[in-house]
Order: structure tokens, then C-alpha cells, then sequence
């Protein structure tokens, strides 16, 4: 199940692209947000009323967070987290605890859980086949970068070696 709200950013979800980002509440049981990136986008550079939503949300999803005021929510690139076969289920580490950032959230905030709620939409997509579609297209542009480079170097050194543009103009008097 992929549950998409307020835009095409949020899921809740079992699987997820390797390219998003993970929101839960620290130390507590809570559901997992995950933030699919547009292209171009970094999770350096999240906006924060993103940050704030996606904490709102996690904290409002969470059965113990949702109760309580001042937790915090970590968030983290899907590609840091690490499960190994002894933690529980649901359990999960970090490979690097660098790249976990966190967000204090003082209380619940109504007004954006309803603006969110409103526009949830739940999906069933194929996540399987988006995947090999998103490596198809990058695959793709990477193709047509590579055949750019290629068709412009050449074309490039053979008009700079051939052009009497850069010479000095006595460069006949070298040869004698």
C-alpha cells in the first residue's frame, strides 16, 4: 500500500525507492513517511515547511508520539538505514549516524494533519516495475550525456588544430 498525501512526496509504505527518505519518531513505536525527492532536489536542501509537514505527520501517526509533546523525529536517507537479522521487527540502525537530522516537534499542529489528510489518496502501485522504469530513464540520460560529450570533443580539437586563428603571425620565421 502507498499512501500519497498533499503531494507526490509523502508514502507510507513497505517498499520505497532507494532515492527517498525516511521520517520516524525517536525512541518510539510510530509509522515510517517516506519523502520521494524530485530530480534535482537534495536532502540537504528540504524545505522546511516539508520538514514541518513530514514531522507533523509522523508524530500524528505515531500511537505514543501522538499523545505526547516535545519529541523528536529523525529523518534519514533510505540508503543509511541497516537491518541486520537480530533486531526486531520494525527495528532498524543507521549505517552512519551522521546523516540522521532532527526535527523537535513541540505539539501536535491540527491545522496541518487536517490539511494533509484531506488530500490522502492510497495506491497499489507496481513498485517493482517504477523502479526499473526510473533505472530505464536514467539509463537513458546517461546515454545522451555520454554520446554529447563524445560528438563534441573530437569536433572541438579538430577545429582548434586546424584553425590559423591562434597562430603568431611570424611563424614561418621559426623554420628558418
Amino acid at each position: 500500500m502507498l499512501c500519497s498525501l498533499s503531494s507526490p512526496l509523502f508514502h507510507f509504505a513497505r517498499r520505497v525507492r532507494s532515492d527517498g527518505f525516511r521520517f520516524h519518531v525517536d525512541n518510539l513505536s510510530s509509522a515510517h513517511i517516506y519523502v520521494r525527492l524530485r530530480d534535482g532536489e537534495t536532502w540537504d536542501n528540504i524545505p522546511e515547511e516539508l520538514l514541518k509537514d513530514c514531522a507533523q505527520l509522523t508524530k500524528a501517526n505515531s500511537i505514543e508520539g501522538n499523545k505526547k509533546n516535545n519529541i523528536t523525529v529523525i529523518y534519514t536517507p533510505w540508503s543509511n538505514l541497516k537491518k541486520d537479522g537480530s533486531m526486531a521487527v520494525g527495528q532498524v540502525g543507521f549505517k552512519d549516524n551522521k546523516k540522521v537530522k532532527r526535527i523537535h516537534v513541540v505539539e501536535r499542529e491540527n491545522p496541518i494533519i487536517n490539511r494533509l489528510n484531506k488530500t490522502k489518496v492510497e495506491k497499489y502501485p507496481d513498485l517493482r516495475q517504477e523502479r526499473e522504469d526510473r533505472r530505464s530513464e536514467l539509463r537513458k540520460k546517461d546515454r545522451a550525456a555520454q554520446q554529447e560529450r563524445a560528438s563534441q570533443s573530437p569536433l572541438e580539437d579538430l577545429v582548434a588544430q586546424s584553425s590559423n586563428q591562434d597562430r603568431d603571425e611570424d611563424f614561418l620565421d621559426d623554420f628558418m
